[in-house]
């Protein structure tokens, strides 16, 4: 198939799934929503503390980044992981295989898609942190940094996410599984509770999962108190490693029918 024509199905697909995420309420609300609650309730309860350890940030500051880890983690993981479930399941999946479309073009229209809301997001938490909490967004010589870590954490985590349908056995479990695997790492990684109140032993078994180096990559890029151009190298390989693994798993075992 030629390039172009190629181009021009993956667009196709893109702005159908752009359109079946506007129009569904659950993914609007897990997506848009929650990390914006998320953010004012930890804004709410630490928002006056300073992290003393970090060179005294204020913990608005710290949290910014954070829920910007967890709204891309939503919008592509998370969000991939139960939808292409329910997809599976349901027999639109099997459907889809036998139309002309190539598997490459609707795999990279779902990545588009979670790839725009997760820039949507970006912009959001960072106006919203700025207006409400007066955290300053990332300076412009960071903007590469950060732009280099929103592609290849959207590109990791969508991955990751297609992987995970491997073991999710119905649609049904689609969301038990995926918080299972995403809301203890949360916790653990520094995104929810500041990982200076994180144990070491804690802080050094989240090290091998990737949610962990996505939000430091991010952090850097909002960190006050650093200097330089906020690309951290080890923690984008990590994401890179991971996303690779999630690449490979899909691709050999990612099933087009529905289990039952």
């Amino acid at each position: 198939m030629k390039g172009a024509s190629l181009r021009k199905l993956a667009v196709h697909q893109f702005r159908y799934d752009f359109k079946v995420f506007r129009r569904n309420p659950a993914a609007l609300f897990f997506t848009v929503a929650l990390p914006l609650i998320f953010l004012v309730i930890f804004s709410a309860i630490f928002g006056s503390q300073r992290l003393d350890e970090l060179g005294g940030i204020k913990t608005t500051t710290y949290y910014v980044p954070g829920i910007v880890t967890l709204a891309v983690i939503s919008a592509t993981f998370v969000s991939m992981a139960i939808r292409l479930t329910e997809e599976r399941e349901s027999g639109s999946l099997k459907r889809l295989r036998g139309t002309p479309l190539p598997t490459i073009a609707f795999v990279l229209g779902r990545v588009g898609n979670s790839l725009v809301v997760s820039t949507i997001m970006l912009v959001v938490v960072t106006i919203v942190g700025r207006v409400l909490y007066g955290v300053e967004p990332p300076p412009v010589d960071r903007w590469p940094a950060l732009v280099v870590t929103l592609l290849l954490g959207a590109a990791a985590f969508s991955c990751l996410g297609i992987a995970l349908t491997v073991v999710i056995p119905s649609f049904d479990a689609a969301p038990a599984v995926t918080n299972f695997a995403a809301l203890p790492l949360y916790f653990i990684s520094g995104v929810f509770i500041p990982e200076t109140e994180i144990p070491d032993a804690i802080l050094s078994f989240a090290d091998i999962f990737p949610i962990r180096h996505f939000f430091r990559a991010f952090y850097a890029c909002w960190d006050p108190v650093s200097t330089g151009s906020g690309f951290e190298p080890v923690n984008l390989a990590v994401i890179a490693i991971w996303g690779l693994f999630g690449f490979i798993v899909a691709r050999l075992l990612m099933r087009w029918e529905p289990r039952r």
